[in-house]
């Protein structure tokens, strides 16, 4: 089994090594890829020294079973070809195939099964704010079908990468110290503030973000739920969160969704308000699971039901992800 990582050094990149290293994934052989930018540097996974070869439109992907590619979307369109085009299966991080027809856009605990069929050689990561709430939505889905879906999102500054992430750091530092303060991840200064856009604007007032949590969820759920969303970057470091409103064709009670949710492959179940337990970024940062509190009846819905979650989107939201895709095509004997 030989595994290649297309933007080796990016936040995602170092979170696909770490995750294939705790979870043991059965690899032979690992090559690593990147820009001009990254290629010479050098990683260890296992013990062994690898060096990120620069990708380049050649035959380096001559023998890789799996390349998982997390270097944005122009990269992974113009390399497509090369990735795939000896039979390897290519997992994209990014947003460049998410809608395609004959590209399958999967969350293992939802939709294992559409990564089977893959005319491309492609399988899509979802967006990390759809990943996280379809996987909360699933185990309820199974009780009563949900018509409308209206969720805000709470998203970290890591949603934005590394470099994002640690301006968020020199913003507060920058703040501390009475100095200018750095903006040029953000449109706005996100130290000690929130912003109510992530992506850009379209015509129809919402974000690009907003629109993937419409469309990605119905796709991948094949529902025909709608989905209303306002998404907002906050100025948490790690790990986003989501108040999540539904509308069922039933009711749901409390009960049976703390039941379903507890019980559901990838969520954990923290919901003890009157203690003060919840989920929390804080806590919900490096963690593999989708963590879920407040449930709660809708005021406003008769068969609404509404309910906080806060994951990890490096991990579940993205890198994890993907390796669960690859752990199933394992599993189910469907790799070259």
């Amino acid at each position: 089994m030989k595994v290649a990582i297309v933007g080796a050094s990016g936040a995602v990149g170092q979170e696909l090594l770490r995750i294939l290293d705790e979870r043991n994934f059965p690899l032979d052989d690992l090559v690593l890829f990147g820009s001009e930018r990254s290629a010479g540097t050098k990683y260890t996974f296992k013990g062994k020294e690898y060096e990120v070869k620069l990708l380049q439109h050649n035959d380096d992907f001559k023998g890789v079973d799996i390349a998982f590619t997390s270097a944005g979307a122009g990269t992974s369109k113009e390399f497509a070809q090369d990735i795939t085009k000896f039979g390897a299966v290519m997992i994209d991080n990014s947003s460049a195939f998410r809608m395609d027809d004959d590209v399958p856009l999967v969350v293992p605990e939802c939709n294992a099964e559409d990564s089977l069929n893959r005319p491309r050689g492609i399988i899509a990561n979802p967006n990390y704010t759809t990943i996280m709430m379809v996987v909360v939505l699933k185990p309820l889905e199974k009780i009563s079908h949900i018509k409308r879906i209206r969720v805000s999102s709470y998203q970290s500054a890591s949603g934005a990468g590394a470099a994002a992430m640690a301006e968020l750091e020199q913003q507060y530092k920058e703040l501390v110290n009475g100095q200018p303060v750095t903006v040029k991840k953000f449109p706005h200064q996100l130290a000690y503030n929130v912003i109510p856009q992530i992506d850009v604007f379209q015509p129809n007032g919402y974000t690009k973000e907003e629109m993937k949590m419409f469309n990605e969820t119905r796709k991948i759920m094949h529902t025909d739920a709608k989905c209303s969303a306002t998404c907002v970057r906050v100025s948490s470091l790690r790990s986003h969160s989501e108040s999540v409103w539904i509308e069922t064709e039933k009711p749901i009670s409390v009960e049976e969704a703390q039941k379903a949710i507890a019980a559901a492959d990838g969520c954990t179940l923290v919901d003890d308000p009157a203690n003060l337990v919840y989920p929390m970024p804080l806590e919900t940062a490096g963690k593999d699971d989708v963590f879920v509190g407040r449930v709660r009846k809708d005021l406003a819905e008769d068969n609404g039901l509404t309910f906080w979650l806060s994951g990890d989107q490096i991990r579940k939201g993205a890198a994890l992800n993907a390796v669960q895709i690859a752990e199933y095509l394992l599993k189910v004997g469907n790799v070259k």
